[in-house]
């Protein structure tokens, strides 16, 4: 009987992908990934590059909620800042190039983690959760006032440039996904890697026992600030690739329900794991569209029937997250490393 598999070599213990199925799968995913637009329509594309984005943003929550242990119902906005630092810098600067303008968008939201950071030195749990709201509340009045407006377009919104590469504007929707997914797949990968080193490991002590890794001679204040800040910074990116892909933003798409959003995502798919933000965000994302398409069927695309039917379609999408949270409160990563150890132990699985 297969009782474990044995590293035999540095090597071995090292590698990511370390057994067939998971080297396939990645292989099939990408294939799949950068595949998708040959075959989706537009309506597809719109839905597939809104997920992909989120699944940065969300990746970034977990550094902070999954990986250090410190909740943020904050993200919404560092988001909104990396969205409004992409249109600045372009109205600024002409056809400035992409991954210019990702960089800028990362690096102004993580000052603002570092900043809504600073609470998380003094307090935890729900009482950070708190302090964390003051993020939405405070950027988004910014965003919003008058004097700003020139910058952010106030509560009018602002519309959002096409990104440009070498002369090449992304204006489809087939063009603005293949900027997307190489983010995508780049910070993940980056997600992946950082806790197997000496400072994700650290994130990880501190989640475990804060009190403990400081004995050991970790320190709080730098590594959950700058937790926060990497945090921070792939909300910003995902911003400014949210500005790239739609036309126009306003301060709305940004308020504190993209904040619970992100984190019921992160919490669906399972907190403290690399493929639990990408499947706890095709879950949320997707079912209010599978939803949607189901009431149309049943309605017949009836206007009024759609405004009643509408309301049950809330109700039930509430029902399948509470229901899911209590059969699996470790999210759907629980369910695929469950599967996989069937198939590594067949047919002893029994």
């Amino acid at each position: 009987m297969i009782t474990g598999h044995y590293k035999t070599a540095y090597a071995a213990d090292e590698s990511i992908w370390n057994n067939w199925a998971k080297k396939s799968g990645l292989v099939i995913a990408l294939i799949g990934l950068f595949a998708f637009p040959l075959f989706a329509n537009n309506y597809l594309l719109l839905i597939a590059g809104q997920i992909l984005i989120y699944m940065i943003a969300v990746t970034g929550v977990n550094v902070l909620v999954g990986y250090t242990g410190l909740m943020s119902l904050g993200h919404g906005a560092f988001f909104a800042v990396g969205a409004y630092t992409a249109v600045i810098a372009h109205n600024a600067v002409e056809n400035l190039f992409p991954l210019i303008t990702l960089a800028l968008s990362a690096g102004v939201a993580a000052l603002f983690g570092l900043l809504f950071g600073l609470p998380s030195l003094r307090v935890k749990g729900l009482y950070l959760a708190v302090a964390t709201l003051s993020a939405n509340f405070i950027i988004l009045f910014l965003i919003r006032q008058d004097w700003a407006a020139p910058w952010t377009g106030g509560r009018q919104g602002i519309e959002t440039p096409n990104a440009v590469i070498f002369g090449w504007e992304l204006a489809s929707n087939t063009a603005k996904y293949y900027l997307i997914a190489p983010v995508f797949v780049v910070f993940v990968l980056f997600a992946q890697n950082l806790f197997r080193t000496r400072f994700g490991r650290a994130l990880i002590a501190i989640r475990d026992n804060d009190h403990s890794a400081e004995i050991l001679g970790i320190s709080l204040y730098a590594y959950k600030l700058k937790s926060f800040a990497i945090s921070a910074a792939y909300c910003g990116a995902a911003g400014a690739l949210w500005s790239y892909f739609f036309p126009a933003i306003l301060p709305e798409d940004f308020s504190l329900n993209m904040s619970i959003t992100l984190v019921v995502c992160l919490i669906a798919g399972g907190m403290g794991r690399t493929l639990g933000p990408l499947f706890g965000t095709l879950l949320i994302l997707l079912i209010p569209e599978i939803l949607k398409i189901i009431s149309g069927v049943f309605t017949g695309g009836d206007g009024n029937a759609l405004i009643h039917f509408s309301s049950i379609r809330d109700i039930v999408f509430g029902l399948l997250i509470i229901l899911f949270l209590i059969f699996e409160p470790m999210g759907l990563v629980s369910i695929w490393d469950r599967f996989w150890r069937f198939v590594a132990r067949w047919p002893f699985s029994k």
